[in-house]
């Protein structure tokens, strides 16, 4: 196993005794090739561990401890780590792990300099570094919409909790083999005509976006941040990989959802 950690004094205090009840268990830490990473902190540092371990999903499971607010990613509390290092030794002594698998978007971004492949586990966004982002949208390899406005973000089901549902657009169950395309402030005028609504693209379609204009593009890849400005096009697919989150208790979708916008609903 390995730990990642936020870095804040109550995510270094539950890391720590997490390596002290892990050691006690027999757990082995192996930062090179875990078969679990333990998140520490929020959903943001459970991005950072995906990246960290994305070239090795086939052989890694996640798993989330949250030190703050609900995270749609951490399963776990501070006070219930000795029942989570109890929950992991017994099921690596019994293996198979259970777990839950999950889609991510796959990124081709085409450049005069060649081609570069990236994985996101949340979303994709586009926008004019400094000026309205004007593009083709195609589907398929057929010309869908003229774009005009701030920007495009493409989401995973699992990621379409985040800044997608504040461009409006649904929320998706993350079993689900899908991409989500939602517009950010799109103009719709004689020139530039736009959905205006998000769209769901299942596994083996594929959106390309060609910007019209060499200019600065914000690149954003989860927490991750690239200016850019010889993007020829970029190509976003459902990923032939999956995330895979370890199961130790359930934990429905649904849950995560409803306390994280609602709340307690009072009858």
């Amino acid at each position: 196993y390995n730990v990642v950690h936020r870095g804040d004094a109550i995510s270094v205090q539950t890391k720590d005794r997490f390596h002290e009840l892990a050691a006690g268990r027999g757990l082995v830490l192996d930062p090179e090739q875990p078969d679990i990473v333990v998140s520490v902190g929020g959903d943001g540092t459970m991005l950072h561990a995906f990246h960290l371990y994305k070239e090795q999903l086939e052989t890694t499971s996640f798993v989330g401890i949250h030190t703050g607010h609900l995270g749609f990613y951490a399963d776990w509390k501070p006070g219930e780590i000795e029942l989570l290092v109890d929950s992991m030794a017994a099921a690596m002594s019994c293996p198979p792990l259970k777990t839950v698998k999950y889609p991510v978007v796959q990124i081709q971004i085409e450049t005069e300099r060649g081609t570069q492949t990236h994985l996101a586990l949340n979303e994709f966004t586009l926008k004019g570094g400094e000026a309205t982002l004007v593009a083709e949208l195609h589907i398929n390899d057929e010309l869908f919409e003229m774009f005009r406005g701030d920007g495009i973000c493409i989401s995973t089901p699992s990621g379409s909790t985040g800044y997608n549902k504040s461009l409006t657009g649904a929320i998706l169950h993350p079993s689900l083999d899908a991409i989500q395309i939602a517009e950010m402030a799109s103009l719709n005028n004689r020139l530039y005509r736009s959905l205006g609504s998000s769209m769901v693209l299942p596994k083996h379609h594929h959106c390309d976006i060609y910007p019209k204009k060499k200019m600065n593009m914000l690149l954003t890849i989860d927490h991750l941040n690239v200016q850019m400005n010889d993007i020829v096009s970029i190509r976003s697919m459902v990923a032939e990989e999956k995330v895979s989150f370890a199961r130790f208790r359930p934990f429905p979708f649904w849950n995560r959802v409803r306390e994280a916008f609602i709340g307690e609903i009072v009858e």
